[in-house]
């Protein structure tokens, strides 16, 4: 199931999702000061090319005073955009029954897109 759900995914807009994270990971990475940020971005877009069948843990994102200070930064440069688009998106798949498992799908991201540092993907 998580193969079709996968597949499905990607070609309903999962790939440029993806692309679009990697690029901005790319640009990122482009300088020093973004290279943490940007290997988030990575994470995103990992996520964002086969979401099915994997989950996002965020119970050690709150440990350590780097990866608060680091989310905190991430809220404030973007991540919150972020959130919001992922949120927006669940929100109207949820309008259809078939659009419910995107509709998770883009739960699970919005919940990366909050907290990276320190969330593991599983």
């Amino acid at each position: 199931m998580s193969l079709l759900g996968n597949l499905l995914w990607v070609v309903l807009g999962g790939i440029l999702a993806a692309a679009l994270y990697f690029v901005g990971g790319v640009i990122l990475c482009l300088t020093i000061v973004g290279i943490p940020f940007g290997l988030q971005l990575f994470k995103l877009g990992g996520l964002c090319l086969a979401p099915f069948g994997r989950e996002v843990n965020t119970e050690d994102s709150a440990r350590g005073l780097l990866a608060i200070l680091m989310n905190v930064l991430w809220w404030v440069f973007g991540g919150v955009e972020v959130a919001i688009v992922h949120l927006v998106l669940a929100l109207v798949f949820t309008i259809t029954v078939i659009g419910i498992p995107f509709a998770k799908q883009h739960f699970k991201l919005l919940k990366l897109a909050l907290v990276p540092f320190g969330a593991r993907i599983e």
